[in-house]
């Protein structure tokens, strides 16, 4: 399962807006599915990690789910 919530703080730490993530190219529907911790292309994550100089697991992380065996 994927968690996106390292995107947040790191965006929070940047001082970098979801407005400005949109303004520089990244679409609506990727913030929502962000927001979800929904699944998001390889391209969207080179282009986050592009935009706020960061490496992806600063981005995302990968949690267990423990709701399956």
């Amino acid at each position: 399962m994927v968690d996106y919530s390292p995107l947040w703080d790191t965006m929070k730490k940047k001082g970098v807006s979801q407005y400005a993530l949109i303004q520089a190219g990244v679409d609506r529907r990727t913030l929502d599915w962000l927001k979800k911790n929904k699944n998001i292309t390889m391209l969207s994550l080179e282009k986050l990690c592009t935009i706020l100089d960061c490496s992806p697991s600063d981005v995302v992380r990968f949690v267990k789910d423990t709701s399956q065996p």
